[in-house]
């Protein structure tokens, strides 16, 4: 694990402690049983491919902020006239600035699944996720060994969530596909050296079954790119800060998928 990853891991199970000590579970779950209904996360990326999932992140680490003037549900409903099929959204408040809110109002004023992007590590952020409304929640093989995937993901599946497991290092690929998740993202940044790379989706593919959809992430920056990856058969695009850096959303998110008019399906 890189030495920034270890360190937001860290900070992560310190932040989950707390969240205990303000919210008992029980409670949390209770919310978890009252949130809106799932949307269906896997099916929107099917529509149309490569679907887009579309990010709302303010900052980053190695970035900096990426975006001075930002309104999570502004930007949300910017993707969503654009074509976005789904919408990531950084929850993680010490390294990316974003905030579980975020979420939760985004939620309840677009109609596109909404994923927590998030460093999970704990069953109790899966369910804060369905308090706020997400249809699917992002696990990274790199902070987790093969008991922790398998069990998040069942118990994100028994709240009626969606996953989508990341992965980098080639060696995590069949740990992912044990746990039977039908979405797997593979990150083209090295965590460890933040080197970005999209030739990286392109070795690892051949190994990802027909029957899963996988989602490339990181450094899709043109409609080339798109391109390249849909020609090659990948189901979905995770893009965030080439969109997010754009003074005009919108226009950026047609220019990259080539989108002339809104797609089916959007407002």
């Amino acid at each position: 694990m890189s030495t920034l990853l270890s360190e937001i891991v860290s900070h992560k199970r310190t932040e989950i402690a707390a969240a205990r000590r303000r919210t008992p579970e029980k409670q949390l779950r209770q919310r978890a049983e009252s949130a809106p209904p799932v949307r269906d996360f896997h099916g929107a990326l099917c529509v149309s491919r490569p679907g887009l999932i579309a990010e709302v992140k303010k900052a980053s680490p190695s970035a900096g902020i990426i975006r001075a003037d930002f309104d999570p549900v502004a930007i949300a409903r910017t993707y969503e006239a654009a074509g976005a099929r789904c919408l990531s959204v950084l929850t993680d408040e010490k390294f990316f600035q974003g905030h579980l809110k975020f979420l939760q109002q985004i939620r309840s004023e677009v109609s596109l699944p909404v994923m927590r992007k998030e460093f999970i590590l704990d069953r109790y952020q899966v369910l804060e996720a369905r308090a706020a409304g997400a249809d699917c929640v992002l696990l990274i093989a790199e902070c987790l060994n093969q008991d922790e995937l398998n069990d998040l993901h069942q118990f994100a599946g028994d709240l009626g969530m969606q996953t989508l497991i990341e992965l980098y290092d080639a060696a995590n690929l069949q740990s992912v596909l044990n746990t039977g998740t039908r979405l797997v993202g593979i990150n083209n940044r090295d965590l460890r050296t933040f080197v970005t790379s999209l030739d990286h989706t392109f070795d690892l593919m051949d190994q990802i079954p027909s029957d899963v959809l996988l989602v490339s992430e990181s450094g899709i920056r043109t409609h080339d790119d798109v391109q390249r990856l849909a020609a090659a058969g990948v189901g979905g695009v995770l893009v965030g800060e080439s969109i997010m850096r754009k003074p005009d959303i919108d226009a950026a998110v047609r220019q990259l998928m080539g989108y002339s008019s809104p797609q089916p399906g959007t407002s």
